[in-house]
């Protein structure tokens, strides 16, 4: 922006600015008042009277029509990312004159999107203007701004006046969250639990051992007892019984070491599949709780999203840990996989060697693969 588009900006927030028919209006009138002066024909004196009225006039009544006028914002409610935003605003006339001809801008953050605006053709008296728009968005986040501009040029459009009015906004955009159909990395740390805690739960361990839950195509690494020749046979390939885990009331926290130096596509990555685990294990109805650096422990739907929507790299960690529960720790840094409690597991975006810990089984996360079929991989050491 040059110094010209500065001063005319400055000009129509703070008082009025010309437009185009402005200036050629104002133009005319120095031009007929100077042939006046020199021919001292009076029919060019009325003709620059008339010009300057005319602009005296257009110069004061763009500023009192945006006088008594009232803006009204309704609570924007949160949406997931790749959804639309539904903003509504109401535009209030508190006079007994009608409004017309305004612009309504809706100043958003520049992260979020360009500026909104919208023509109002005529405001009743004392009505109200109801302007409802969809803004897509693309990242996650707590997005605010406080401002929406009123601008017109009415009733003669030769002069342009806008003013700011203060209406606060907050947007919440969550994480997205996976469709996980399977998640081995939670699965087996009830598989874990169960083989730990065998000795006191004999009885109910037997009973429930070789419960089917479905059938999936093999892996590298699974059981050959698990194969279900029946179902291999008919499909032509082989297929492995996933069996049922037993992990009601199971404890485990999903923690996101967000004071981490992260690169920033992998940390919005480890966001998504925190978000989606949490809310599988939720489904799986384990006692589910997710840790940020930032947080500590937090339980809820809406309280962990809302903590993941705020979240973001290199944030101040209060120092906060999680006791003994088992963990899942998403980070890049492969350091802290040592002050893990016992029977975790890990997430890691780092692509360096020495990644694996020979303490607890976990996922290796590359960028280039999809999140969701990595998520639903088996974990190693």
């Amino acid at each position: 922006m040059n110094i010209a588009q500065k001063l005319a900006d400055w000009l129509e927030t703070h008082w009025i600015t010309p437009a185009y028919a402005g200036w050629l209006l104002m133009g005319l009138a120095v031009f007929f008042f100077g042939a006046a002066t020199n021919t001292l024909v009076g029919w060019l004196y009325v003709m620059s009277g008339v010009s300057f009225a005319l602009l005296l006039v257009a110069a004061i009544l763009p500023a009192r029509s945006l006088k008594d006028i009232e803006l009204y914002r309704k609570p924007i409610q949160p949406v997931s990312a790749g959804d639309c935003l539904t903003v509504d605003l109401e535009i209030i006339n508190r006079t007994s004159q009608p409004k017309s001809l305004l612009q309504v801008q809706d100043t958003l953050p520049f992260v979020l999107g360009k500026p909104i605006k919208s023509a109002i053709e005529s405001i009743a008296p004392h009505g109200t203007y109801k302007w409802t728009y969809y803004h897509p968005t693309e990242r996650r986040g707590i997005y605010r701004w406080e401002t929406v501009q009123l601008r017109t040029g009415a009733p003669l459009g030769l002069f342009y006046c806008r003013r700011s009015r203060l209406c606060k906004a907050t947007a919440i955009v969550y994480p997205t969250v996976l469709p996980l159909s399977t998640c081995p990395i939670l699965d087996r740390l009830g598989q874990d639990q169960a083989v730990r805690y065998k000795s006191d739960r004999q009885g109910f361990q037997s009973a429930t051992e070789g419960i089917t839950r479905g059938l999936r195509p093999y892996r590298v690494g699974d059981p050959t007892r698990l194969i279900h020749w029946r179902s291999s046979a008919r499909y032509g390939d082989l297929r492995v019984r996933e069996l049922e885990v037993i992990s009601a009331g199971q404890e485990v926290a999903i923690a996101l070491d967000s004071a981490a130096k992260w690169d920033l596509d992998d940390f919005e990555q480890a966001v998504i599949a925190a978000a989606s685990l949490y809310f599988y294990a939720s489904r799986r109805q384990m006692n589910v709780q997710l840790a940020t650096s930032a947080t500590g422990l937090l339980q809820g739907h809406r309280v962990v999203l809302e903590a993941l929507a705020a979240t973001y790299a290199g944030e101040e960690s209060i120092g906060q840990a999680f006791g003994q529960i088992p963990a899942i720790l998403l980070s890049p840094n492969p350091q802290q996989l040592s002050s893990l409690p016992r029977g975790s597991r890990w997430i890691l975006w780092s692509q360096s060697e020495g990644n694996s810990s020979n303490d607890f089984p976990g996922l290796t996360i590359n960028r280039e693969e999809s999140l969701q079929l990595q998520l639903q991989k088996l974990p190693s050491y």
